[in-house]
């Protein structure tokens, strides 16, 4: 394994989830511990968070064993964690938020380490993109870096969001937000504009349907989902494909066209074990040959004349 780390800052928060097959209650979550888990099993990450005096220390711990470098997450004395609360229904492709509390999170302002600053590999999950822009500033030497956003930050702060853009080489975004961005139903018309703002490649993320790839202004990779007959919680299932995909990059340490073809596969395997189970309980109990061999049998299934 690389110890090329993966720098990864966003949301930590306590989950209330309910879906067809059950309830959690302030679970653990948030975008920066769902990717920051998966990445962890290619490559060492570091995460940058913010949390309350709430916040359970068991959840420190089981970070702490995935060997994932915590001292970049802020307790606040006598303060909240982000609280979420929602459920899904149907499909399971939309979750419906019931509650949103911000608390510590909505002052949250990432101030880096100082060795956190060397990262190679840097992914900005779904925080304001003000703040993202604060932590591209941190981090002059980065080799490649990615982010995610979400509708509220394309409504409310569209021009910090395009900055961010002419200054990653990778963003994850799902169907219906390239469509918000650009005004444009297409998909491939849509990606080819936002990949003329500035990020190298434009991944799509597509839910149950899987995950497209553009780059040099057309798709240039299409993953298909792992078919699961249940779902359990799609909760963090975007930043686990985020997570899966920057740290198998890490791991191999070479940006190249068949790696970053592998590390949508691979994010594509994290995703599906993370909605098996609740919360982050599937990756507690998820081994390295379980994601290889799930790994083979994606190449299976997209399998035509030669194999990836």
């Amino acid at each position: 394994m690389s110890e090329n780390s993966v720098l990864i800052v966003g949301s930590v928060a306590l989950d209330t989830v309910e879906t067809p097959t059950g309830k959690v209650e302030r679970a653990l979550g948030g975008a920066a511990v769902y990717s920051s888990v998966a990445a962890s099993f290619f490559a060492p990450v570091k995460v940058v968070g913010v949390v309350g005096e709430d916040f359970p220390k068991e959840h420190l711990d089981f970070l702490a064993s995935r060997k994932i470098d915590t001292k970049g997450i802020q307790i606040i004395p006598g303060g909240k964690t982000f609280h979420w609360a929602g459920s899904y229904e149907g499909d399971m492709n939309q979750a419906n938020t019931k509650i949103t509390e911000l608390n510590v999170f909505q002052a949250f302002s990432p101030e880096l380490p100082e060795d956190y600053k060397s990262s190679k590999y840097v992914f900005l999950a779904n925080i304001d993109p003000e703040l993202q822009l604060k932590v591209l500033d941190q981090v002059p030497g980065a080799k490649l870096t990615a982010c995610d956003t979400m509708n509220f930050w394309i409504s409310s702060k569209k021009d910090a969001l395009l900055k961010v853009l002419k200054r990653v080489d990778i963003v994850f975004i799902n169907d219906a937000e390239v469509r918000q961005l650009t005004g444009i139903t297409n998909i491939t018309r849509a990606a080819s504009v936002i990949h003329e703002l500035g990020p190298k490649y434009v991944i799509v993320k597509k839910g149950e349907h899987g995950a497209v790839m553009y780059c040099n202004e057309s798709m240039c990779f299409a993953a298909a989902s792992y078919p699961l007959e249940e779902v359990t919680d799609p909760t963090g299932a975007g930043d686990s494909f985020a997570g899966g995909f920057m740290g198998y990059i890490a791991s191999v340490g070479e940006i190249t066209d068949i790696n970053i073809r592998k590390a949508v596969i691979y994010g594509s395997t994290m995703a599906s074990y993370n909605v098996q189970d609740f919360s982050l309980d599937m990756f507690k109990r998820l081994t390295l040959s379980q994601i290889d061999t799930r790994y083979d049998e994606f190449r299976q299934i997209v399998h035509f004349e030669s194999m990836i």
